[in-house]
């Protein structure tokens, strides 16, 4: 019966929150709508008051300019011989408030005499931006600066209008006249209240006071630019400043009483930003108060926002009355329920009770009770699937306890396996605490079980943790690591080189709740690879030494036959010396391509685009590529291809490449050259028309001193493979014969590599092959 009260009490709880929450939304809501009425109705307002400015502003515009052009005709084109009382009597004739004259001086420009005494005695230098404007004027071209006019461009220029979308009735405005012929210019300026002879209808201060009486909820308005209003001195200074408020480029219009400017100025941003109102339910100087944001989009003006600041003192009343009246109504509904829960719960709590006796029977493990079951009712089917419950619990039971011990076998089976074998075998959780660990594992590490079972080992060196971390990051993810070869530290410090594999380990919900780790010792294997890499070094050695002493000897038995002769002649024969000079060229040739090879070349590698690259080789070898008769085709990318590398050494493959097809095709024909992006590889291929070669061929190419060529070394391929071996990169030949030949490189794009830094292999190790 608590149980139910408790229920019914708390679906009350939850109807009475819901109608609260319910109730003030849909309140907010009305009260937004209105606020967008109303924001819509000053819209309205704010146009046509600027419209009404517009027309004002015009007409100003072209009476300053008739104005000035009587002016100057009254006034000498000399500024020297102009008085003030020239300028007096002009302004009288003109109908204008004063008449300035401005002229270039050092330093930028001045009033030099003016009918307002003040003026002159005041004069400073003008503006940046009225400087400029008079710099346009008096070099004849169209003045760019803020608050040009529409009429006369070239020859005058207007100031921007002193008022506001809201008081348009009195303004002041000035401009400046340069016609050319004159050495000044004319400075004009008044004051007008033309605006009161339109009929504007409605101001908009009167259209926001008609809108405050009419819904007394209306705290206040507020017209807002956002660009300043992002500033909160700007905003200072704007409510702080003397005259009618929003006569400032801040506030535009109505007030800013409420000020709230670190929260308004964020809603104002978000309002502008996406184009939608912003509502904000604060407290402005103790009063709860909802505030609408609402922005305007005007064409070919800066963008403003609508602030309404609403009184939520109504809305809460409103909210505070149907609070209540649930109230009561749910008490009423409690205690009805609370009756008809206690009529009915001692109907049903009598078998109830009878039944709860013989599962506590069952539960204590005396599973041949039975219950006494009569009638048909729930209670008594119930009673009927208790009974064929236990019935299923005794069979249940006996086959739990024969797949118990046949678990416990298979368990024994594995603790035997896991313990013998020669891997070491860690099961940790997923914070790494030890679990588990084998015999092989107490071996390898030197810790025995009892010591690291529910702790966290420190077996990964400090320069390897980062890629730890990494690595178990996949493993979270579900991913496993297999045969991965690392650094692991032993108990003593000692380092071992280990092969890794690990797996994640799941619950039954596929979740997972540790990891099991493989760990081979692989010092042993590591030290024997060492010793075969050492030898094939050896070999590679001995070949290219076995090379260099047969392609030596041929020109040193030439240069002995030689020195011979001359010995036996007693006579220095030119032509001798000549072939001599060329032999040694050629031992010099083999033996530098040699210690290319055999010695590692320390460069510097730039961030190049491999594009120049690529284009200076084949503007070098077009001209030989004529005389064999064959031309380049190109498609290169149109987007920049850096790569990191050293220029020579790539111009030296490039040209190798290229002159290997150029030689290749003896009676002409194309070499098509493609360079592009590859996944993160840059790719260049290089394709021939040529013979091709055939398989024997091809896989003896690289091998040192094999050449198809009758005056060639053979060790060109060899350099080019280390160079592009150098910048990690890697280079493939394929052909066929009376198909060609194709050579395509690939290297890392920089856009996804790093800076390979200083090139070549550790000394004395060679590679050779393609």
């Amino acid at each position: 019966m608590m149980i139910m009260s408790v229920f019914v009490l708390g679906i009350l709880l939850l109807n009475l929150i819901l109608n609260y929450y319910t109730v003030g939304n849909s309140l907010q809501r009305d009260s937004q709508s209105k606020m967008l009425l109303a924001a819509r109705q000053i819209e309205g307002s704010v146009e046509r008051n600027r419209s009404i400015s517009e027309k004002i502003r015009r007409q100003a515009d072209y009476n300053l300019l008739m104005a000035a052009r009587m002016a100057a005709l009254q006034l000498n084109k000399d500024y020297r011989t102009i008085t003030r009382e020239d300028l007096e009597q002009a302004s009288r004739m003109t109908d204008i408030v004063h008449i300035s004259i401005i002229v270039r001086e050092e330093g930028g420009f001045r009033i030099v005499e003016s009918s307002d005494p003040r003026q002159k005695a005041e004069a400073e230098l003008l503006t940046d931006t009225v400087a400029r404007a008079a710099e346009d004027l008096l070099s004849g071209s169209q003045a760019h600066a803020s608050g040009q006019s529409e009429a006369g461009a070239d020859t005058f220029w207007s100031s921007p209008t002193t008022d506001s979308a809201k008081h348009y009735a009195y303004f002041e405005k000035w401009g400046m006249y340069s016609d050319h012929q004159r050495n000044y210019i004319i400075k004009v300026s008044f004051r007008d209240s033309a605006a009161q002879q339109l009929e504007a209808g409605p101001s908009l201060e009167d259209t926001l006071q008609q809108i405050l009486k009419t819904d007394p909820r209306y705290l206040e308005i507020t017209g807002i630019a956002p660009a300043a209003f992002s500033s909160s001195a700007q905003v200072d200074a704007a409510v702080r400043k003397a005259g009618s408020p929003g006569s400032s480029d801040t506030i535009l219009f109505g007030t800013y009483t409420l000020n709230q400017w670190n929260e308004d100025s964020a809603a104002v941003e978000k309002a502008i930003r996406t184009g939608d109102s912003v509502m904000l339910d604060s407290r402005v100087q103790e009063k709860r108060v909802l505030k609408s944001f609402m922005p305007f989009y005007p064409e070919g003006r800066d963008p403003y926002v609508i602030r309404i600041v609403l009184d939520y003192q109504n809305i809460s009343s409103l909210i505070q009355e149907l609070l209540f009246s649930s109230i009561i109504i749910s008490v009423v509904l409690l205690a009805v329920v609370i009756c008809g829960i206690y009529v009915l719960a001692g109907y049903f709590t009598r078998p109830i009770q009878s039944i709860l006796e013989k599962v506590n029977e069952m539960a204590s493990g005396e599973l041949d009770t039975r219950l006494d079951v009569k009638g048909k009712d729930e209670l008594a089917q119930l009673g009927s699937r208790i009974n064929v419950m236990a019935n299923n619990l005794s069979l249940y039971t006996r086959w739990l306890k024969q797949m118990y011990e046949e678990n416990r076998a298979v368990k024994d089976h594995l603790e035997s396996v896991i313990n013998q074998t020669a891997d070491a075998i860690c099961v940790t959780d997923t914070e790494d605490v030890v679990v588990r660990v084998n015999k092989a594992f107490e071996d390898l590490y030197g810790w025995d079980k009892q010591s690291v079972i529910g702790k966290r080992l420190n077996v990964i060196p400090e320069e390897l943790k980062g890629e730890y971390e990494e690595q178990r990051q996949r493993l979270l993810e579900g991913e496993s690591i297999s045969s991965t070869e690392s650094i692991h530290l032993r108990r003593d410090g000692s380092r071992v080189e280990v092969s890794i594999s690990i797996s994640p380990i799941y619950d039954e919900e596929d979740g997972i709740n540790g990891f099991i780790s493989v760990i081979r010792d692989m010092t042993g294997r590591n030290r024997m690879e060492e010793l075969l890499r050492r030898s094939e070094k050896l070999t590679t050695v001995g070949q290219l030494a076995a090379g260099v002493a047969h392609e030596i000897r041929n020109p040193l038995t030439t240069l002995r036959g030689f020195l011979q002769l001359q010995q036996q002649t007693g006579l220095l024969n030119p032509k001798h010396i000549e072939l001599m000079l060329s032999e040694l060229n050629r031992i010099n040739l083999i033996v530098g391509e040699f210690l290319i090879l055999a010695k590692p070349q320390a460069v510097q590698f730039q961030k190049t685009d491999i594009r120049f690259i690529l284009r200076d080789v084949i503007s070098l070898l077009d001209s030989q590529a004529h005389l064999y008769g064959v031309e380049f085709e190109t498609q290169i990318t149109d987007q920049p291809v850096p790569v990191f590398c050293e220029e020579n050494q790539l111009k030296q493959v490039f040209i190798n490449l290229l002159k290997n097809a150029i030689e290749a095709m003896p009676g002409g024909g194309h070499i098509f050259i493609e360079l592009c992006l590859s996944g993160e590889n840059v790719k260049i291929v290089i394709k021939d028309e040529g013979t091709g070669m055939s398989p024997d061929v091809l896989a003896k190419l690289g091998e040192p001193f094999f050449t198809k060529k009758a005056s060639g070394t053979g060790l060109g391929l060899m350099v080019s493979q280390r160079i592009i071996q150098s910048h990690n990169g890697l280079l493939d030949i394929e052909s066929k014969e009376g198909e060609g030949t194709t050579v395509t490189i690939l290297l890392p794009w920089a856009a996804h590599a790093e800076n390979p830094g200083t090139a070549g292999a550790p000394e004395g190790e060679l590679q050779s092959g393609v």
